[in-house]
């Protein structure tokens, strides 16, 4: 079939099959096609070890081709095979070409299998924040076939063999919760290694492990040493191995960077630096012997998602003097990373100093957002000519810099920014007419980019950069369309399932990983502790991935006693006290955050409804038994019926997020439906089509207008220009989603409150709708085997598009609205179907795979009546 080809087969979730835990990794593949309405009738997969006899599934009857059983026999550690796949369509009497080979090799899958030793350096006593240097040479008598090195650290490491860096990875092995899940890695450094003498070192820093965390200036909540746990393996060409670890033959030096921290930064002194200490021939007889300290090897744990990388260079765009005369840097994007220093020739001891913000007040660096988070990089140089310079163990949240202490003039050559984040697989693309809409949701794809940094965080830039739960369980959906999150959010889930069940009885912590920072009331938190069943649901719902509820259901279950448990018998949240509930209100003042308009309580019930009938449903899908739950969800709905809602469907308290909640979380019956829709699009208006919600109301109030009929509403509340609304901080300039509706004011002065950030996603799911309503691509079965494509068209744009890579293959929705003509294009993967509703009002149809246009007559949507004066929030 030579017009059918088949993509090399993925392993699971890892864009690089390199040590991975999976010892029967599920396996897709993508099929490539021009031919319309190509389904899939069968498959046949080759697993081949590098010796013996290849495993044949033979041809196979099923249309399955995302994350299909492994089927042959289990990978042992260190194991390495070949996989391949052809298909067969349907009515097809022959098979496509086999795909390329992808390589699929084993991590270590046993505690028993590590003989390494956690190494400790001596911490001086005279730096806070240190950096040491760590080597070990050794002599290889024969020649290389392979060489494997696995590793991971208390702390964060940078690893050479022989001065050559192992990887471009960056503050490996990233953060979990250390006590429960140690990330360790593996890389092939067969290149690197010599017959000979060789030498394997590391730069290790203390990371979130040591270092300094949260907004209470704490520090070394994981342990006060540092440590490097690592194991090279190498293969000879008779089959032996010779193993090199980490072991009390190791020894260390302080490393010429003398102080290294993710809020404060780093300072590097050249005048330090140990030439080819990581080479052999270097000598370390100064150097101080390593302590050995102790690792649970059952705690460790391979990667199921990308590492930290640098993804792009940013180069500066402006440098100017500030009202002051500060020298001060533009790069034009707020952006996480660091900054690439090409330095000048100058005396020993010349002192360069970078500071990092990320907007400017009153002209100079708006440093305040950051609280007590330095974010300041130092270099000395050491007057031996030009060299670049980078940090290699922190990063910032900036777009401005103020440099302090350059020879000459600074010029915008001198400096680039590195950008940094999980390097996930970019995956979905909108754009519409509207070029501030456009601009929104590339800020969206920023804002996720700065806080997808090994963990969900919630900012990049202060004293906090912490994974809390309730602002990835409602970008979660987002987040899954604009990059392949699966592999990565498995992890964090993971985390967050050791830190529930082991350490707080059930209930979700705030924040994962978590750190005891203030003493807040062990309680089920609505809306934050529902990750632990959204953000599973989700990934089931965008990968087509039911083993993520399997292993995430005692998670999910653990997580609606609890909250079950707070609402008490009668469902009615009876301890009272308080709880974030709508978070930052666009009425909360700068000092009180969770006042809002719509009660924790009624944002609880509605919550507990939705979250257990999300557990019933995935009872359903996993052949469990779910009664309790959806029993649950219907009192829960009931409950809210009683306390919150008229016998016609009025909402006791006047506010968008109630009314979002009670449309889009099924808590009304039909006869209440229509007139809460209504009075809903009637509360927008009174407030002036500003935005009137908060971290849980806003991923909702576009699709309940949407749902209710109100797409003219939905469309002036997106458009709104105006503080409160999603484009007020783009007209201010903004490149990211803020936190707050107007972290700057009208006058460009920061928002007076104490948190205050310019780089918060939660705000941004609002994209989840643009996706789906306003471009009109959506997934109607899991993993999109079935797709949605249902654009609605409102007032003020005049076209959309959106891309979405697929578990299936790529597809595409583009459309114009030119007068009343309405024009569809669309692109469905082969092996799905889509539903397709057009915005004429006529049926909806199914199309199968491949290209396809229409073309409509449509009543061009009117633009809602202009209200009274505009909403203003009430002191």
């Amino acid at each position: 079939m030579s017009d059918v080809s088949v993509a090399p087969v993925t392993i699971e979730h890892h864009r690089e099959p390199l040590g991975i835990g999976e010892a029967a990794p599920r396996l897709s593949w993508v099929v490539r096609t021009e031919l319309p309405s190509w389904r899939q009738a069968a498959h046949e997969l080759e697993i081949a070890p590098e010796e013996g006899p290849v495993w044949a599934s033979g041809r196979v009857v099923s249309s399955e081709s995302v994350l299909v059983a492994w089927g042959a026999s289990p990978l042992t550690s260190r194991e390495r095979r070949t996989v391949r796949v052809r298909v067969w369509g349907v009515g097809a009497a022959e098979p496509s070409a086999w795909s390329d080979e992808t390589v699929v090799e084993a991590g270590l899958l046993s505690a028993s299998d590590w003989s390494a030793r956690l190494v400790q350096p001596v911490l001086p006593p005279d730096r806070e924040e240190p950096v040491l240097l760590l080597r070990r040479e050794f002599t290889l008598d024969r020649p290389v076939v392979r060489a494997r090195l696995y590793v991971t650290a208390h702390g964060v490491y940078d690893a050479q063999i022989n001065g050559t860096a192992i990887s471009d990875d960056v503050l490996a092995p990233g953060w979990t919760s250390y006590r429960h899940r140690l990330r360790y890695q593996t890389y092939d450094v067969t290149g690197l290694v010599v017959s000979g003498v060789n030498v394997v070192g590391a730069q290790l820093a203390d990371g979130w492990y040591r270092g300094r965390l949260g907004f209470t200036g704490g520090r070394a909540y994981y342990g006060d040493r540092t440590g490097l746990f690592a194991q090279l393996e190498v293969v000879h060409p008779d089959g032996g191995r010779t193993v090199v670890t980490t072991d009390e033959s190791w020894r260390s030096a302080p490393a010429p960077t003398t102080r290294a921290g993710l809020y404060g930064g780093e300072t590097f002194d050249a005048r330090r630096e140990v030439p080819g200490w990581s080479s052999p021939g270097a000598s370390d007889s100064g150097w101080t012997p390593v302590d050995l300290g102790t690792l649970e090897t059952s705690t460790l744990v391979a990667p199921t998602g990308p590492p930290v990388r640098r993804t792009e260079v940013v180069p500066a765009r402006e440098v100017f003097r500030s009202p002051s005369g500060r020298v001060l840097v533009d790069f034009g994007q707020n952006l996480v990373g660091r900054l690439r220093l090409n330095l000048p020739s100058a005396p020993a001891g010349t002192e360069i100093t970078v500071r990092h913000a990320e907007v400017l007040e009153d002209g100079e660096l708006g440093t305040r957002p950051l609280r007590t988070a330095a974010q300041t990089d130092v270099v000395v140089l050491d007057g031996n000519g030009p060299r670049t310079w980078e940090p290699r163990f922190t990063f910032h949240g900036f777009r401005y810099a103020e440099v302090t202490g350059w020879p000459g003039d600074l010029t915008v050559a001198a400096l680039a920014a590195v950008v940094l984040h999980t390097d996930l697989r970019p995956t979905g693309t909108f754009t519409c007419s509207d070029d501030d809409v456009t601009r929104l949701h590339e800020n969206v794809r920023w804002g996720m980019r700065g806080n997808f940094l090994d963990v969900p965080t919630d900012c990049p830039q202060r004293d906090e950069r912490l994974g809390w739960t309730g602002d990835l369980q409602v970008f979660a959906p987002t987040a899954s369309f604009l990059y392949d999150t699966a592999g990565m959010l498995r992890s964090w889930l993971a985390d967050l399932a050791a830190e529930q069940l082991r350490d707080h009885g059930g209930i979700v912590p705030n924040f994962v990983p978590f750190l005891d920072l203030i003493p807040l009331p062990a309680q089920a938190e609505v809306g934050w502790g529902d990750a632990a069943v959204v953000v599973p649901w989700t990934l089931y719902q965008r990968f087509g991935d039911a083993g993520v509820l399997a292993d995430q259901w005692p998670s999910m279950v653990a997580w609606i006693d609890a909250f079950e448990g707070r609402a008490g018998a009668n469902l009615d949240f009876p301890d009272g006290g308080c709880s974030f509930g709508d978070w930052l209100d666009p009425i909360a003042p700068p000092d009180r955050p969770g006042a809002a308009r719509a009660p924790w309580q009624c944002v609880a019930t509605a919550y507990l409804s939705r979250s257990a009938r999300l557990v019933a449903f995935a009872a359903a899908v996993l052949g469990y038994d779910g009664s309790r739950f959806a029993d649950l969800a219907e009192r829960a709905a009931e409950r809210f019926r009683a306390e919150y809602v008229t016998p016609t469907g009025r909402v006791a308290y006047p506010s968008q997020t109630a009314y979002a909640l009670a449309l889009e979380f099924g808590l009304l019956p039909p006869a209440q439906r229509e007139y809460a829709g209504q009075l809903l699009a009637s509360q927008v208006a009174a407030d002036g089509w500003h935005i009137g919600t908060g971290f849980l109301g806003t991923p909702l109030i576009t699709d309940a207008l949407t749902n209710a009929g109100a797409v003219a509403s939905a469309y002036e509340l997106l458009l709104q220009r105006e503080n409160p609304s999603w484009l007020y901080p783009v007209t201010m300039g903004a490149t990211t989603i803020w936190e707050r509706w107007d972290s700057m004011l009208p006058d460009g002065s920061i928002n007076p409150g104490t948190m205050t950030s310019f780089n918060h996603y939660a705000y941004g799911a609002v994209a989840d709708w643009l996706h789906r309503s306003v471009a009109g691509l959506a997934p109607a079965a899991p993993g999109y085997q079935r797709l949605r494509i249902a654009p609605r068209p409102g007032p003020g744009i005049t076209s959309a598009a959106a891309t979405h890579e697929t578990p299936y293959g790529p597809a595409t929705v583009s459309w114009t609205l030119d007068g009343t003509t309405f024009t569809l294009e669309l692109t469905v993967p082969p092996n799905t179907t889509a539903e397709v509703v057009l915005p004429d009002g006529s049926a909806p149809f199914d199309v199968g795979s491949g290209r396809h246009t229409f073309t409509r007559t449509v009543v061009a949507p009117e633009p809602v009546e202009k209200p009274q004066p505009f909403w203003q929030p009430e002191d």
